[in-house]
């Protein structure tokens, strides 16, 4: 009988490329792996790894046990969950990527409540960004992540993920206070055009959004300062450098010398958790998925007052 866990091995070799990018992931050494691999070798009668200049790759035979190993793997995850959803029980390990206004904003309200109600399961919690967390929940490196997207830019939800909305985030806009629309109750993008912007790093999410939103609005972006975080980039805005775009999410304490003013044309992303279709029975993800939506601050989805801090 093929060995579990020796599939699992060469199912990391063959998803994340070689050997020692499989015992990364897999939280082991090396040479654990190619041992698991070795013995797999001797219980199949089949050779599964070949040399490729520095690295290696499956041979024919390899490549059909993966297709079923990736199955096995799934039907395991599977029962794992059906026995969970049948005792009823919150119990175990949930590991959970966030983005990081979600980490700070609803994150350490909702782990405190499950660890309140539910002391025997676990949760181990990392940062990463949606373009990256979604792939390694799909490959079973996590088993939920904590994603957005713009009501102007659906984020594709590829097969074999579930998805569950947590909240709407409105986002308003951050001007310096001596802006001359700072005073307004509302404002239109395009009457921002050619105004500096202040956004996230080039490679993620937030700067994409944003570049397209502005070009959208017939308004060629003029992004002087990046910085990932919000409270960083309100700092810039009170300093009279650029504006942003602000979800009231990812607010925080706002500085003086900041007006905040609502959209006249309303954005708001959309957070929800995603997780493996194979774990939808799992009481831990619907117990996750609760206590993150009793966590969203209030105001998130409301109309709100211009203001200036």
């Amino acid at each position: 009988m093929l060995d579990l866990e020796r599939l699992r091995a060469l199912h990391s070799v063959a998803t994340y490329g070689s050997v020692s990018a499989a015992a990364d992931v897999l939280h082991v050494t090396t040479s654990a792996v190619s041992q698991q691999l070795a013995k797999l070798e001797r219980e199949t009668g089949q050779k599964l790894l070949e040399r490729n200049g520095r690295g290696v790759r499956l041979t024919d035979a390899a490549e059909l046990l993966v297709a079923h190993a990736e199955r096995i793997l799934s039907l395991v995850e599977q029962a794992q969950a059906d026995l969970e959803a049948h005792r009823g029980s919150v119990v175990g390990q949930l590991t959970v990527a966030s983005f990081p206004t979600a980490i700070r904003g609803l994150m350490p309200v909702a782990l405190r409540a499950l660890r309140a109600d539910h002391p025997d399961l676990r949760v181990l919690l990392r940062e990463e960004d949606p373009m990256r967390s979604m792939p390694l929940v799909l490959r079973g490196d996590l088993d939920m992540a904590v994603v957005q997207d713009w009501n102007n830019e659906p984020l594709p939800l590829p097969e074999g993920l579930c998805k569950g909305v947590i909240c709407e985030d409105v986002a308003d806009v951050a001007l310096p206070a001596g802006h001359e629309l700072a005073g307004r109750d509302t404002i239109d993008l395009k009457e921002l055009a050619g105004d500096p912007w202040i956004s996230s790093s080039p490679d993620s999410i937030c700067c994409d959004w944003l570049l397209r939103t502005l070009r959208a609005v017939d308004s060629e972006p003029r992004i002087d300062h990046q910085a990932y975080e919000f409270a960083t980039q309100l700092s810039l805005v009170a300093a009279g450098l650029g504006n942003v775009i602000l979800p009231r999410l990812g607010r925080c304490d706002v500085p003086p010398g900041v007006a905040i003013v609502p959209l006249s044309a309303p954005l708001s992303r959309r957070v929800y958790a995603v997780w493996r279709e194979e774990a939808a029975r799992r009481p831990a993800i619907r117990a996750a998925v609760t206590a993150l939506r009793a966590a969203v601050p209030p105001g998130c989805g409301e109309e709100a007052p211009a203001r200036v801090i």
